[in-house]
């Protein structure tokens, strides 16, 4: 069985390269994706461009595992030498747009949905959900879909991580902060000069150590990124405004972290989100205890994904590597997705 899903998954990957799936514009690959599922009897639920469907033998008593990837593509970048769009298999390499991100995670954990799909007496039920606009962290994809999957115990996200678990993830905040003072004549001792209040302020966010440490990615990390103030030479601004970088790591919440700005500098700080929440699952859980067993790493993640849009335990997991996306000639070897699909059901038959 596991043979033919693994045909299958390339065979249906070749097709997925060959239909343009730019964030936003997935109604191909999601037409691809529904007729797929359909056509092994599967009972899918569609909306936008997502598609997500449950095991046969759904107890709504039984915990549910989250099996997610999107797939929606970045634009080709200008150095491709092929047809983006066009699949070829050479010496092992399936080339195409979005094969290694995240088509190949896709397809496989496609065909580890399809492996357990009519099981009876597992302990977890499945939900396989394949979303749009990961590309850009849109609002009409994973995080459109998560209010209507029910209660989910914890979720594999298929990322480009060469099979290894990413147990976490850090998160985004973007902080708009505005400084405030006087103006008044700069020939004259008037005003009360905003870039002088930034100037404290931005140190503080150049030097401040956060009390916990995260055990996979250390402090958090925040950089000042752009800075704007005056209208000419001769006016003292009463303003300055300047942007926050902040890499939230697993040891804080991002609305944690907002907080603690807010109480140590004087100027106005808004988060423009905190919906790219920092991620994590424990070792000891049973998932990657599993993972473990098989010869798997655990890392830190320092790339963001839809994980960041979960509240639950997430693993990022998946065939390819990420040093590959979003390149010119993207490929994912046919390999990687024999064994991914292998791995992923070795890992969840261990728990389920």
């Amino acid at each position: 069985m596991k043979d033919n899903l693994t045909q299958e998954a390339i065979a249906l990957l070749e097709r997925l390269i060959a239909s343009p799936s730019f964030s936003k514009e997935e109604h191909l690959t999601s037409d691809l994706i529904a007729a797929y599922l359909e056509s092994h009897g599967v009972a899918i639920h569609r909306e936008l461009f997502n598609v997500w469907a449950f095991n046969k033998h759904y107890d709504p008593s039984k915990p549910t595992i989250l099996l997610n990837s999107h797939h929606d593509t970045v634009r080709p970048n200008k150095d491709y030498t092929r047809d983006p769009f066009k699949p070829e298999i050479i010496a092992g390499k399936l080339f195409g747009l979005g094969s290694n991100d995240a088509g190949g995670c896709l397809v496989s954990l496609i065909a580890t949905f399809l492996y357990f799909y009519d099981k009876e007496g597992m302990k977890y039920n499945f939900c396989i959900a394949a979303t749009a606009e990961e590309e850009i962290s849109g609002n009409d994809g994973l995080e459109y879909v998560i209010p209507k999957l029910g209660e989910l115990e914890f979720a594999i996200v298929g990322e480009p991580t060469q099979m290894h678990l990413a147990v976490a993830e850090r998160g985004l905040m973007v902080l708009d902060c505005v400084a405030k003072g006087r103006s008044g004549h700069a020939a004259r001792n008037e005003g009360d000069n905003a870039i002088f209040k930034a100037i404290k302020d931005i140190e503080w966010f150049n030097t401040y150590q956060f009390p916990k440490v995260s055990e996979e990615f250390g402090p958090i990390k925040m950089s000042v990124t752009m800075i704007n103030a005056g209208t000419q030479h001769n006016v003292v601004p009463s303003t300055c405004d300047f942007v926050v970088d902040v890499r939230v790591t697993d040891a804080y919440t991002n609305e944690e972290v907002l907080e603690m700005v807010r109480q140590h500098v004087d100027c106005d700080v808004n988060a423009r989100s905190t919906r790219l929440k920092p991620s994590s699952i424990a070792k000891d859980h049973p998932i990657v205890k599993a993972g473990i067993a098989l010869g798997r790493e655990t890392y830190g993640s320092p790339t963001t994904s839809d994980q960041a849009l979960l509240s639950i335990p997430s693993l990022k997991c998946g065939p390819g590597d990420s040093a590959r996306s979003h390149t010119a000639d993207e490929f994912v070897y046919v390999e990687e997705i024999k064994e991914g699909i292998a791995l992923y059901i070795e890992m969840l038959t261990q728990i389920v």
